[in-house]
């Protein structure tokens, strides 16, 4: 089963780039806001994230 949200990790194995690439991107115009902020770092929308995947990659 597939988790409706995604952190920092995952991000980056959908995108084939670092997790620090992640948090660069993380602070560009136009990437989803997180969903929440845990302990463990921030989650984002798995839909949002591969939405924002689609238009920009």
């Amino acid at each position: 089963m597939t988790s409706h949200l995604v952190g920092a990790v995952e991000i980056a194995k959908m995108l084939a780039v670092t997790r620090q690439r992640v948090y660069q991107l993380a602070r560009e115009p136009g990437f989803p806001a997180p969903e929440a902020e845990l302990a463990s770092g921030r989650v984002w929308k798995r839909q949002e994230i591969e939405r924002w995947i689609r238009l920009h990659r």
